[in-house]
């Protein structure tokens, strides 16, 4: 069961980072308004989670689950990005990769 929230959190994370970069600069009352009306591409995330941070990168690359979470999430309209982003926001242990999050955010656009 932990190896399944492990994903879970590491989806958020590819999420959020590729949703955030877009909308870098764009003032929200959410932040996640910015995940959820992202253009980042699913290679552009991974490009950058994996130039940003190697060792969360290397969690996301080994699952899965993670990695078709993030390709779920970036092919749907916003409206059911909207339902996904508050389940992953709702989950215990996600606001610790924030960091990584900003990161990703801050150079998305350049891959």
């Amino acid at each position: 069961m932990a190896r399944l929230s492990l994903a879970k959190i590491a989806a958020a994370v590819g999420g959020m980072g590729v949703a955030l970069t877009a909308a870098t600069g764009i003032a929200s009352a959410d932040p996640l308004d910015a995940v959820i009306n992202t253009n980042c591409s699913y290679p552009q995330v991974i490009a950058a989670l994996n130039a940003t941070d190697p060792g969360a990168a290397a969690q996301f690359n080994n699952s899965r689950i993670a990695q078709n979470y993030l390709q779920q999430f970036l092919a749907s309209p916003p409206p059911q990005r909207a339902q996904m982003a508050a389940q992953l926001q709702a989950m215990p242990g996600a606001s610790q990769y924030i960091g990584v999050v900003e990161s990703v955010a801050g150079v998305c656009q350049n891959y």
